[in-house]
């Protein structure tokens, strides 16, 4: 059967593989395109397997801002070269994971979107894994807010609360939780405040400062280990981190002092930071 460009153009539109390996697929399946397009993706799969194994710690972190503030969604997909994250196909192919993110669990994308993978790496020829991915939604008021650093290889979405709706609109709320998002990217805290700091994290830190000051009578012993686990709580948890651009004030104390023209109360409920391959 003679294989016409409109037929080959066709399959690759439906695929988005390329010219040959379309012919090829119409030329096996005797120009019939549903099955063309069940033996490409066939081969799809047995691609992503081989593929499988292979080391992504390149990618991308992309988010979007929707119902107006009130919900928002990031996700982290890696593949293996800085050169294929590059890619506009691979790019486009992200931008189109963070729609289908929307209607998706946390960290249930990469299996939702499991097929649409296979076929992108079939099509681009590097192992492609949708890493992580995370969705808020507002409860109460206040706004969710989303930062993606240049490169595209950080990404920050937080929840910042308020006791007013309309303070949501407000240009102290607006530079306050753009001002978190950018902290968070920049300073990279472990946790939000101490209690989420797990038992065992603190337990093991004041195993390790009473080793280090071993020897020491036990009333001595015992203040430096609080003092030291004080700079740990200023060094990890988020409110009390030194604000990046003004150190002289805490997280928690730069939000107070925006908020308080407004006669508010801005909280950081949550937040999440994505870093490629880390």
């Amino acid at each position: 059967m003679n294989i016409s460009a409109a037929m080959v153009k066709e399959l690759r539109d439906a695929t988005g593989l390329g010219m040959m390996e379309c012919k090829k697929a119409l030329v096996e399946t005797s120009g019939d395109k549903d099955a063309a397009i069940k033996l490409l993706r066939e081969r799809g799969l047995a691609i992503a397997g081989k593929k499988a194994e292979r080391v992504a710690k390149e990618g991308r972190v992309a988010s979007d801002i929707y119902n107006g503030g009130k919900s928002g969604v990031m996700i982290e997909v890696d593949c293996e070269t800085d050169f294929v994250a590059r890619n506009p196909q691979f790019q486009e192919f992200v931008k189109e994971l963070v729609e289908q993110a929307k209607t998706a669990d946390d960290n249930t994308l990469a299996e939702t979107a499991k097929d649409a993978v296979v076929a992108k790496i079939a099509q681009i020829g590097e192992n492609i894994i949708i890493r992580r991915n995370v969705k808020y939604i507002v409860q109460g008021e206040g706004n969710v807010a989303g930062y993606i650093h240049l490169g595209e290889k950080v990404g920050v979405l937080c929840e910042l609360g308020c006791d007013k709706a309309d303070s949501t609109s407000t240009e102290a709320f607006k530079e306050a939780v753009k001002d978190v998002t950018l902290h968070i990217a920049a300073s990279n805290p472990a946790y939000l405040d101490r209690s989420e700091v797990p038992a065992d994290v603190l337990q093991a830190e004041k195993d390790i400062y009473a080793k280090q000051v071993e020897g020491k009578p036990a009333n001595i012993l015992e203040k430096i280990v609080a003092g030291k686990l004080e700079k740990f709580y200023q060094q990890n948890c988020l409110v009390e981190q030194a604000f990046v651009k003004d150190p002289d004030q805490t997280v928690s104390e730069m939000l107070a002092a925006r908020a308080k023209g407004l006669g508010e109360n801005f909280v950081i409920r949550r937040f999440t930071r994505y870093q490629v391959g880390v």
